[in-house]
Formats: C-alpha cells, sequence, structure tokens
C-alpha cells in the first residue's frame, strides 16, 4: 500500500479553529497563539488534543465572544512581534550591506582599513544635525579595521570566484606578466588575463599579484604563474598568448618564463602554439633610445635641475618669467621613469630658451652651450620627433585595446617615419614645428637637414628590428583587422573555404563597415567555426603590458612608507577590487551569507 503523503491531502485551516483552540496560520503552518508551538500536520485532532493537553484550564471558564476576543489580542500581539523582527532583519541586512559598500570604496580609493572609523565618526556627526531619531542605525554599521579588512577580502573572494566562474567558458585566453619592486623591496609579480567565450564576448581581468621574497629567475617566474593558472582551473590548452616586458628572465630561449611555460604545454600536450610578445609600448620607449641624443637631454636635465633644486633659483625664475610676461609660469620636471615628461620638458625649454638663458647669466652660469646654433637645431628636432613619439605611446596605452589595432598603429608610424625622413632631407619641415622655427631663425649656418634625416633613419630602423616579432603574425594579425582584404590562397587551408564564404557575403560586408573590425569577430556565423576561433585566439591576445604598469602604480599608492606592513593577502584583496573591470563585487549575495552575523539593535547598545 502506498504511504500517504499529507501535503497532497490539500488540508486548509478553517478560520473557527482561531477560538476554539487559539491556533492562527503562520507561513502555512498552524501556530498556537499561547504558547508558540507549531503543530506538523494540519489536522483538527491534533490542533484540538494540543489545546486540551496544554491550555484547557486556563480558558475553560471563557465564553465564545470573550475567546474570539483574546485571539484577536493575541493575533495583533503576533504580527507587532512578527513586523518588529523583520524591521530589526532588515535593518541588519542593511547596515551588514552599507559597510561592504563603504569598505569597496576604501579600497578603490587607496585608504587605510583605518579610515572606516573616520568615516563613521563624521556620519555620525552629521545624523546627529539632520536626522537625530536615526541615531542607532548609523551605529549599527560597523566600520572598525578588522571588518573593513574582512569586508575587502570577501569582496575580493567574491570577485575571484565570479573569474573562476567566467573562465570555465573560455576558449581561448592569454596573460599579460610583468614585475616589480614595493616600498619593501619586495618583488612583485602581476600577471592579467584576457580571455573570449564561445560568443566571442573579451574578459580582461586582474588574475594575481605574486609576492617573491628569494630570486626572481625564470623558474622562479614560471612556478608562480603555472601556480596561478592552476588554482583559476584554466586549461593549458587554451592558453595562446604571452606578453612580457621582455626581460631576459621572462623571454631567455632556454630557462626563460616563455620557454618554461612552452615546456609546460607540451607536457599537457596542447595542440595549439604559445605566441610571445614583448610589450609593444616598452619597445616603444626604447626605440626612442636609438636616435642617440643623450647629450641634448643631459645639458637641458641639469639646466632644469639647477633652477629647481634649489628653492630661492626656483622662486626667482618664476619671479622673472612673470616680469617678463611670458606665455609659460615655470618649468616640468623630468624623470627616466615617466616616459612622456620628457616631451613636455623639452618643449618647455625650447619656448622658454632665451629667458632661460638670461636667467642663467644673472647667476653668473656658462650658456655657451644652449646659444649654440647646432644644439638649438638639435634640441628642436628632439622636441618634435619626442612630441611624435608620445602621441604613439599615448594611443597604444589604455584597456581593452585589440592587438590587431595597435598593430595598425605601430606600422602607420613606420610608414610616417619613412615619409619625414624623405621630407627632411629635401628640407620639408611640415611636420617638426619646432625645426621650422629655428630654421627661421638661423644666421648664417645652414638648418642640418641631412644629419637629422640620418637620425630618422636610425629610429625607422630599430622599429623595425624591435617589431619584427609581430611582422612574423602579421597575416594572422590582419585576419582579424580586415578579413575581406585578405589574400585566400596565402591563407592556411582550413580558413580559405571560410573566407570565400565570408568575403561574398554582402550582408556580412555591410555589418563590417558598420561596426568595425573589433566588434565585427561576434557577428560571424556559426556556418564559419574555424574563423570564429581564429578570432578568439587573435582578439584574447594582449598588446602590452599596460594593466600590469597600471597595477603597480595602484600598488604603490597603496603600499606606501606609512603602510609598508600591510600584509600581502590584504595588498592583493584591494588591488583585486580596485583594478576591477568588467566584474563587480555581488554585494547582496554576500549579505546573505553573513545573514547568522547580524547585529539586532537590541544589543547593538552593549
Amino acid at each position: 500500500m502506498a504511504k500517504r503523503k499529507v501535503d497532497t491531502e490539500n488540508r486548509g485551516f478553517q478560520t473557527r479553529w482561531e477560538s476554539e483552540y487559539m491556533f492562527t496560520k503562520v507561513a502555512g503552518k498552524p501556530v498556537c497563539l499561547l504558547c508558540g508551538e507549531s503543530v506538523a500536520v494540519l489536522k483538527e485532532y491534533n490542533l484540538r488534543r494540543h489545546y486540551e493537553t496544554k491550555h484547557a484550564d486556563k480558558n475553560k471558564n471563557m465564553d465564545m465572544e470573550q475567546r474570539l476576543q483574546k485571539a484577536e489580542e493575541l493575533k495583533r500581539g503576533l504580527k507587532s512581534r512578527q513586523a518588529l523582527f523583520k524591521k530589526a532583519k532588515s535593518q541588519g541586512q542593511a547596515a551588514v550591506k552599507a559597510s561592504f559598500i563603504l569598505a569597496e570604496e576604501i579600497a578603490k580609493s587607496a585608504r587605510p582599513f583605518t579610515e572606516g572609523d573616520f568615516i563613521k565618526n563624521c556620519m555620525i556627526k552629521v545624523c546627529d544635525e539632520v536626522c537625530p531619531e536615526k541615531r542607532q542605525l548609523f551605529l549599527n554599521v560597523s566600520l572598525s579595521r578588522n571588518t573593513i579588512a574582512e569586508r575587502v577580502d570577501q569582496l575580493s573572494i567574491n570577485l575571484k570566484e565570479q573569474l573562476v566562474k567566467k573562465g570555465k567558458d573560455f576558449i581561448a585566453y592569454s596573460l599579460a606578466v610583468d614585475e616589480s619592486t614595493d616600498i619593501s623591496d619586495i618583488a612583485q609579480l602581476s600577471i592579467f588575463i584576457r580571455g573570449v567565450d564561445s560568443n566571442l564576448s573579451v574578459t580582461e581581468e586582474f588574475l594575481a599579484l605574486r609576492p617573491m621574497h628569494g630570486t626572481t629567475t625564470g623558474h622562479d617566474l614560471y612556478e608562480e604563474v603555472s601556480r596561478c593558472v592552476n588554482e583559476m582551473e584554466l586549461p593549458w590548452e587554451k592558453l595562446v598568448g604571452l606578453t612580457t616586458d621582455g626581460a631576459p628572465a621572462m623571454c631567455g630561449h632556454r630557462s626563460g618564463l616563455v620557454a618554461k611555460i612552452r615546456e609546460k604545454m607540451q607536457e599537457e600536450n596542447a595542440t595549439g602554439e604559445l605566441t610571445a610578445y614583448h610589450c609593444i609600448i616598452h619597445q616603444e620607449a626604447l626605440c626612442g633610445k636609438a636616435l642617440k641624443m643623450e647629450h641634448v637631454m643631459s645639458i637641458i636635465t641639469r639646466t632644469v635641475n639647477f633652477i629647481r633644486a634649489k628653492g630661492l633659483n626656483h622662486r626667482q625664475f618664476k619671479a622673472f618669467l612673470t616680469e617678463l610676461e611670458t606665455e609659460h609660469g615655470d618649468l616640468p620636471y623630468h624623470t627616466e621613469v615617466r616616459w612622456l615628461s620628457q616631451g613636455k620638458v623639452l618643449q618647455r625649454c625650447f619656448e622658454l630658451c632665451e629667458e632661460i638663458c638670461l636667467f642663467l647669466d644673472s647667476k653668473g652660469k656658462d650658456t655657451t652651450q644652449l646659444r649654440d646654433e647646432m644644439f638649438l637645431c638639435e634640441m628642436a628636432f628632439l622636441c618634435d620627433i619626442t612630441s611624435h613619439l608620445n602621441a604613439i605611446n599615448l594611443q597604444l596605452q589604455g584597456r581593452d585595446r585589440v592587438i590587431s589595432d595597435m598593430y595598425s598603429t605601430v606600422k602607420a608610424f613606420k610608414t610616417k617615419l619613412t615619409l619625414w625622413e624623405t621630407q627632411m632631407r629635401k628640407e620639408n619641415l611640415s611636420h617638426f614645428p619646432s625645426c621650422q622655427t629655428m630654421k627661421e631663425k638661423l644666421s648664417t649656418s645652414a638648418f642640418p637637414s641631412t644629419q637629422l634625416a640620418d637620425k630618422i633613419g636610425m629610429l625607422a630602423a630599430d622599429f623595425r628590428r624591435r617589431f619584427a616579432d609581430f611582422e612574423a603574425q602579421k597575416s594572422r594579425l590582419e585576419l582579424l583587422g580586415n578579413p575581406f582584404a585578405v589574400d585566400v590562397e596565402s591563407s592556411p587551408p582550413n580558413l580559405q573555404m571560410e573566407l570565400i564564404d565570408l568575403q561574398c557575403n554582402d550582408a556580412l560586408r555591410a555589418k563590417y563597415a558598420a561596426v568595425g573590425a573589433a566588434e565585427f569577430a561576434r557577428f560571424l556565423p556559426g556556418t564559419m567555426p574555424q574563423l570564429r576561433i581564429q578570432a578568439a585566439q587573435t582578439l584574447s591576445m594582449f598588446g602590452s603590458t599596460y594593466l600590469c604598469e597600471q597595477l603597480f602604480s595602484l600598488m604603490n599608492l597603496n603600499k606606501t612608507s606609512h603602510r609598508s606592513r600591510l600584509t600581502a593577502e590584504h595588498l592583493h584583496s584591494i588591488l583585486r577590487i580596485s583594478s576591477a573591470q568588467s566584474l563587480t563585487p555581488n554585494i547582496d549575495e554576500l549579505v546573505e551569507k553573513m545573514g547568522h552575523h547580524q547585529v539586532s539593535p537590541s544589543t547593538s547598545n552593549k
């Protein structure tokens, strides 16, 4: 005989039971209004037995009207207690959620965890003036140092869990790896991931920051990267690209990070080949050194330092410029680490050259070099060419940059260098305004256009040499950049049929013209699986380690001389929150998990 199921019998609660047995229905279960106990099975016999056993003697002298009145009073009391409990619960959840929100803001703004106490004191003072009756609600929000630290760790874990979940859908991913040193002289290895899922949506996120207390050899770097990839449960066979800063420990042919990862992929029987790149931005900055014009920069740096290093000189120079009513009122500093500052210093020095010489004369300094016409021509040229280099540098920076677009930017600059060299030999200075100004000022000697054209030629040669690895991937990058212009016959055999179908499809050609190369890949139909895989692999590649460099700036903002004891775990959590781009912490989910830790208003004063 089949066992009876109570929930299938459609038993309903009858209103008369409220006065007869002092029961009411709460959340689908009968609950005694007198003692608060609930009965498992909704049957009149069970309710009557409970009432007669435990409460019959207390209410035997009541008539029906009195019993009805008492039942109503008990129901009102129960509802008020329930409302109070719900209010306390919602207030507790709101307090926990507020602490999460403020912890996220503290992490993003690089503030110390102790800032939570300061924020709470400010909140209380504002509350006392604006809404004093709600003071207790603000007091319930815990913002102590330990609470903020705990919340930051929980937010970081939540972001990591989301990334791990996204990583399971990646059909291709690449890594960007760079290494730097923090304020405590601890080597920090920064790792970012760029993954593409089956919908060809790109996710670009911080993967890990690993402190390295010992050596930083290729093997040490490999161990950290390998551990990170395994922790995130990322399959090695889907790794297609690795971008580094080009250091020997990263790119060594035998024991560098790239070589070690290639060995690991062979062990894992990965069919694809790892493509390694040297950061485009880093290489572009190194190309600038091919000009061999350090002698010009050293004189300018020495001059700027004389003016800026001593407070008296600096004040007098600014006052001197004010008297002359010049367009600029000061000179900026230049530092080798900040590549873009060189162009600003050169431009300002060129524009204020006469005023600088007058000021140095008043200080008894020799200005022969600064007045030399050959030096001034070289400074004008360096000013213009540095401005062009800075422009391409800025074009290459930023998040979510597609490697094919970055390659196109470099390719365009190489073409410009060829044009500039030709024009310079003909003394056509259309694209060199400072040189044009200098040529007009020359008194006797001719403008050294041939020597400067040779400099441009040296720069162009260095660009070709340094970007040879990108030239080797030219066909692959052009396939994503403009698949409609690719030569089908020279393409890989597995792509040829799909390329013909694509190039003959007018609707897809129109879509490409409308959305551009980066977005067009998403519109490739499922009937072109090889092209979609190829697009996913190229989209996943990093063109630079810009994100790593940006992370090191965030690291230095957080781990300062005043916070040098910040633990590696807390630093890691802060950086994951502050660098998150496409992911946001699910605070509501975290609050739900924290339900059993909520503090009720009745105990908050203890």
